[in-house]
C-alpha cells in the first residue's frame, strides 16, 4: 500500500466543491480544508506508485479549480 498526503491550491470560490469532487475519486480516503498555504490536504491510499502517479496527475487534474499541489509521499 502507497500511502501519499497531497497538499492542495484552489480558486477561493472553488474550494467546497473542489473537496466534494475529490472525496469521491476511488484512492482519496479523506479530504480537510486547512489553514495556511495550502487549501485542502487529500489522504491518499492506493496499491501501487504507478496507481498514485495516475490519480495525481490524470484523474485530480479532471477538477477544476485546482491551482497547484505538492504529493508527499510516506514512507512508514
Amino acid at each position: 500500500m502507497v500511502s501519499s498526503v497531497v497538499l492542495l491550491k484552489c480558486e477561493r470560490h472553488a474550494i467546497n466543491r473542489v473537496a466534494e469532487q475529490l472525496a469521491e475519486i476511488p484512492g482519496i480516503s479523506e479530504v480537510f480544508s486547512v489553514a495556511g498555504e495550502w487549501d485542502l490536504v487529500a489522504i491518499v491510499r492506493v496499491s501501487s506508485n504507478q496507481e498514485l502517479a495516475d490519480l495525481v496527475t490524470s484523474r485530480m487534474l479532471q477538477v477544476d479549480g485546482l491551482l497547484d499541489s505538492q504529493t508527499l509521499i510516506a514512507f512508514k
